[in-house]
């Protein structure tokens, strides 16, 4: 064990797939069993892997790829010509890192590193953090050598174990009173954290910003927004808005477009999420034991974010309100409802704990 193991990684496009990579390699690193591991990741030109990876000195090379979909468009035969180009760029880099493993975590990203490690003969482990295979998963999965689960039965067979959807370190380093002092909380109001996930949420935000008047009076709120295609916008508008407000509820507000090694702090201030559904998300807060409303994407591939919401609900752990029937009145009132009744936000935080997979990287 005291010779240098080299493992590819890939995977990406969404923080949903990001985070058990960012999370498996960093408990790689820290095993005390002698193992000298050698990274290089494979990814988009413009996924938030792109903008992550590299931070954590991880060698990072860019492949060409095309976003999998499951509608009829003139895009699908666009971005299927991209496949074998980013197929010979996975097969270059890979034969000349000549790693022992490949690790993927799905996402469109992934499939030509799969697809090349396997034409390589290197054995691919594959991630899956729904209950439910993605597309880029289902692609990959007859590459792949072994498949690690979040959920057990999401794939029968030998191959399979389940690990649980590994969880960053960072989100797990919290510290309450560091998270006041660092945003300025008081200590006496109920904090929210608002997310859409790593590219945010724009039918989120727009129900916020139209309900901040009402819901700063319930609460502090720290709102991630985004800053993706769809999102972009959001954040000036955000702005304009609380500028309208009163100094009081301004100094209640806290806007980002994006939560970075600061995760931990922010989720040790919250007493109450509010956000999308993704894998990523919803094992986060369910590893840490905080109470959540989900507001699942309803276009997700596979229905998969209403069955991450649905999981932690029937446990007892979360609300789900579904996007069309979201709106501010709709939002404040349940806001309003659980801060109201602190045992009951926690009995949900005991309950969310259950749904949580603390050690699984």
């Amino acid at each position: 064990m005291s010779e240098v193991t080299r493992i590819a990684v890939t995977g990406g496009g969404t923080g949903g797939h990001l985070s058990p990579a960012v999370a498996t390699i960093t408990a790689l690193r820290e095993l005390p069993c002698g193992l000298r591991p050698q990274f290089l990741y494979l990814g988009s030109r413009t996924g938030v892997e792109a903008r992550v990876i590299p931070l954590m000195g991880v060698p990072y090379r860019a492949v060409s790829t095309g976003k999998l979909r499951r509608y009829l468009s003139v895009e699908n035969l666009l971005d299927a010509a991209r496949l074998p180009l980013g197929v010979l760029q996975s097969l270059y880099h890979l034969a000349r890192f000549r790693p022992h493993v490949l690790f993927a975590t799905g996402g469109y990203v992934s499939v030509p590193p799969v697809i090349a490690a396997a034409l390589l003969r290197t054995p691919v482990l594959l991630h899956e953090q729904t209950g439910s295979l993605g597309l880029a998963n289902r692609i990959s999965l007859r590459f792949a050598t072994a498949v690690a689960l979040s959920v057990p039965g999401s794939v029968p067979g030998k191959r399979s174990v389940v690990t649980g959807n590994p969880v960053r370190s960072e989100v797990l380093g919290v510290d309450r009173e560091r998270a006041r002092r660092r945003f300025e909380l008081d200590p006496g109001v109920p904090t929210i954290y608002v997310t859409g996930g790593a590219q945010g949420a724009h039918a989120i935000n727009e129900v916020v910003r139209l309900a901040l008047p009402e819901l700063l009076e319930l609460a502090q709120v720290i709102h991630q927004c985004g800053n993706a295609p769809g999102t972009r916008e959001d954040y000036e508008a955000l702005l304009r808005t609380v500028k309208e407000l009163p100094q009081e509820l301004q100094r209640r507000y806290t806007l980002t477009s994006y939560v970075g090694q600061e995760i931990g702090d922010v989720y040790a201030a919250s007493d109450l999420v509010v956000g999308r559904a993704g894998a990523g998300t919803v094992n986060e807060v369910a590893t840490l034991g905080k109470p959540a409303i989900f507001v699942p994407l309803p276009i997700a591939a596979g229905d998969e974010q209403r069955q991450n919401a649905r999981r932690l609900a029937d446990l007892g752990g979360a609300v789900v309100i579904e996007q069309e029937e979201l709106s501010p009145e709709r939002l404040v009132a349940q806001v309003r409802e659980l801060l109201s009744d602190p045992e009951r936000l926690r009995r949900m935080g005991e309950a969310s704990l259950e749904g949580g997979s603390r050690g699984a990287a």
